[in-house]
């Protein structure tokens, strides 16, 4: 029990660093990315506008000059200066800020959006370099082998039991192994160069990565409810609301709209005359109302706005789809991981077993070179292949994250 104790205790000490790792790239991508700088730099725009929308029509203010003076019984106009302003209909410029407000929450959902797909490439990358590091070593430990089955052969050659052609068949298997290995580090800086580029750092700057990944015995719990809480569909919802107070702000814009203002007319006095309204000015307060009668604008913006809103619930059905196979696909190829997985330990297992016969076969003197190199094929195939499906296993699980993590 003690033993159990201390083993589970280290599985979930490995399982948090590699988690820790990941997190802390995943942080540093968030923070230094240009693409979620300028997702985060359209949401300020957006915030900005809504205190844009807190205005009112010009002030009008006109002034004349009579060239010809009209006559009036007072005395004769000289000018005339008028002031207006026209107000917009209650509540309009609360319609105004609030579908100011809407899209900038639509705005805000897109760099929610960006985040979790500069998280899933970075982890995806992440993987794949574990992967790319773990068949390197196991190359290395394959050319370790094959060097010791190479004495092996030069002792049997000595005792004529081998011939040198067993011996240049090792050499050259290993030959091979080393130029997969130097393919494999050409594979690595691309990819680090493309993690570090998601990070935007140097590209040449080494990325740490862990030594080697478990599938754990049982998957996490999935709640598949949550697929409907993804952010991609959020952004619909908003981009749906947001039409919503386009068009309670259209409703409110085909309202009339109220003007204040006033009139002023300086006025000569009549000479020779003695009354006591001579001279007097003019000043007419003035109230005006403009109703747009003939204007369609307002009901083909309506109309607009409904076929919008179907639009969006169309776009977010689709979207809701290929997210669902995405979904659907992603849990398949994680099992189909953990099953991979599972048949290469077994396969592994009875190529050791074979392995190990053919070792006791040379402390008899019987033992076949060829045998010993497809034996070692074979081990580094399945080790390839295991290291490949818990590359699959993590990779899926990170989309898996992506679609349904909240």
């Amino acid at each position: 029990m003690k033993n159990i104790l201390i083993m589970l205790s280290l599985v979930m000490s490995f399982a948090f660093a590699k988690s820790q790792q990941l997190q802390a790239y995943i942080d540093e991508s968030i923070e230094n990315n240009p693409e979620i700088q300028t997702f985060e730099l359209r949401y300020n725009i957006a915030e900005e506008k809504v205190n844009e929308t807190n205005w009112l029509p010009n002030t009008e203010i006109s002034a004349g000059y009579f060239i010809s003076e009209p006559e009036t019984r007072t005395g004769a106009q000289v000018a005339q200066f008028s002031i207006r302003q026209m107000l917009p209909w209650f509540g309009t410029i609360t319609a105004r800020e609030n579908y100011a407000s809407s899209i900038a929450e639509a705005e805000y959902v897109e760099i929610t959006i960006a985040k979790r797909k500069l998280a899933l490439s970075v982890a995806q990358s992440y993987y794949q370099l574990y992967s790319i590091k773990a068949k390197q070593t196991v190359i290395d430990k394959n050319i370790r082998l094959l060097k010791t089955y190479e004495q092996l052969a030069l002792t049997s050659v000595e005792v004529g039991k081998a011939s040198a052609v067993d011996v240049l068949k090792l050499q050259i298997r290993q030959n091979e192994l080393q130029q997969q290995k130097e393919l494999l580090q050409e594979e690595f800086l691309a990819e680090q160069t493309n993690f570090n580029n998601l990070l935007n750092r140097e590209s040449i700057e080494q990325v740490q990565v862990v030594d080697s990944l478990i599938i754990p015995e049982i998957d996490p719990l999935i709640d598949e409810n949550a697929l409907s809480l993804n952010p991609e569909l959020i952004k619909y919802d908003k981009l749906y609301e947001s039409i919503e107070q386009s068009e309670l702000l259209n409703q409110r814009k085909s309202l009339p709209m109220l003007g204040f203002g006033v009139n002023y007319l300086p006025v000569q006095e009549r000479p020779n005359m003695n009354f006591s309204d001579n001279g007097k000015d003019i000043l007419m307060p003035m109230v005006t109302l403009s109703i747009p009668l003939f204007d369609n604008r307002y009901n083909s913006r309506s109309r607009q706005n409904e076929l919008r809103q179907q639009e969006i619930e169309s776009q977010k059905q689709q979207r809701l789809n290929v997210l669902e196979s995405a979904f659907a696909k992603a849990k398949s190829l994680r099992n189909q991981a953990r099953i991979s997985f599972n048949s290469q330990n077994q396969n592994l297992a009875q190529a050791k077993d074979a392995e190990e016969i053919l070792l006791k076969n040379y402390e008899t003197g019987t033992i076949d070179f060829n045998d010993v190199l497809d034996i070692q094929e074979l081990q580094l195939k399945f080790q390839m292949n295991q290291i490949e499906s818990v590359r699959m296993y993590y990779a899926q699980s990170a989309i898996i994250n992506y679609l349904i993590n909240q």
